[in-house]
């Protein structure tokens, strides 16, 4: 078993097989770092909410929502924009989520949601998907902003205050109690038209 592992090291190491081996690896690295780089710039580039608004439907529907929420405008300056609450910042998660929405991009060219209207009719669908998965992964998309540990009861209203402090020891996350929070609440179809 020594002798074959020896005649295996020998045969790599003969001066034109390290050569043709160094120049596979240094193939190989320089072909991983254009690679990891193109996909780094792929993933930021379609994370920008200039990306996420650049089909008509989410420009006239969705992003005159979300352009009222306090997630647009507040008091502190900060801004969310829709990658913070819609993909993960994890690495794997944030890949899951963008092979994910590949599927919604089929959606907008096969015309599924490609006007307003279409658009609410699939509204209560596409909103429970989001809903499902943010408890499924305890509003981590939430949590990557909002500590509440960090929270200051004091300046919240007496009806935050006590809600607030409720979810916390029922243990709910966060999207059982805020949806509809950047956007308008879909329509359930099994219950009777409300009135907005």
């Amino acid at each position: 078993m020594v002798q074959f592992f020896k005649r295996i090291w020998r045969w790599f190491w003969t001066p034109s097989k390290r050569i043709a081996l160094g120049a596979i690896v240094l193939v190989g690295f320089v072909g991983g770092i254009v690679f990891g780089g193109g996909l780094y710039t792929a993933v930021k580039a379609t994370s920008s909410l200039e990306f996420c608004i650049s089909c008509h439907e989410m420009e006239q529907v969705v992003y005159p929502e979300y352009q009222a929420s306090l997630h647009y405008s507040n008091a502190s300056g900060v801004r969310a924009v829709c990658s913070d609450c819609h993909v993960p910042h994890e690495w794997g998660p944030m890949m899951i989520r963008k092979i994910q929405a590949s599927g919604e991009v089929w959606a907008k060219i096969l015309g599924r949601i490609d006007t307003p209207e279409k658009f609410e009719e699939h509204r209560w669908t596409m909103a429970n998907r989001v809903w499902d998965s943010m408890l499924a992964n305890d509003s981590q998309q939430c949590r990557n902003c909002h500590e509440y540990e960090a929270m200051n009861f004091e300046l919240q209203g007496r009806r935050a205050r006590v809600k607030m402090q409720e979810g916390h020891e029922q243990g709910k996350t966060c999207i059982e109690c805020h949806k509809g929070v950047a956007h308008k609440l879909p329509q359930d179809p099994n219950q009777p038209e409300r009135e907005d």
